[in-house]
């Protein structure tokens, strides 16, 4: 079975897919205690992975290092312990590895 953002699962509050999962976490839960630009490059990651044929687990993993990475990456540079051609050589790198 290849899983879509419409694929179809029980939620807590019953049948709901993929795609209304993500939009309620958007709206609701997420946005409590991220930033909302955050949580939507986040969303945008997963969805791409997820409309790639990845797992929604591997998507939401995947998605998580890309962020995680990005966010160190630009903390580095941030306090002075990167220089900014070692900034744009981890973004690139990190960019090659999610469109792989």
């Amino acid at each position: 079975m290849k899983i879509t953002l419409d694929t179809r699962f029980n939620g807590s509050l019953g049948p709901v897919t993929l795609r209304e999962a993500v939009q309620q976490l958007k709206a609701y839960d997420l946005t409590c205690t991220v930033r909302a630009d955050a949580v939507e490059q986040k969303v945008t990651v997963f969805s791409d992975c997820v409309e790639r044929g990845f797992t929604p687990l591997r998507s939401e993993i995947m998605a998580a290092y890309y962020m995680a990475e990005r966010d160190a990456t630009t903390e580095a540079f941030d306090r002075g312990l990167i220089t900014e051609g070692e900034l744009e050589q981890k973004r690139t790198l990190l960019m090659r590895q999610y469109l792989a």
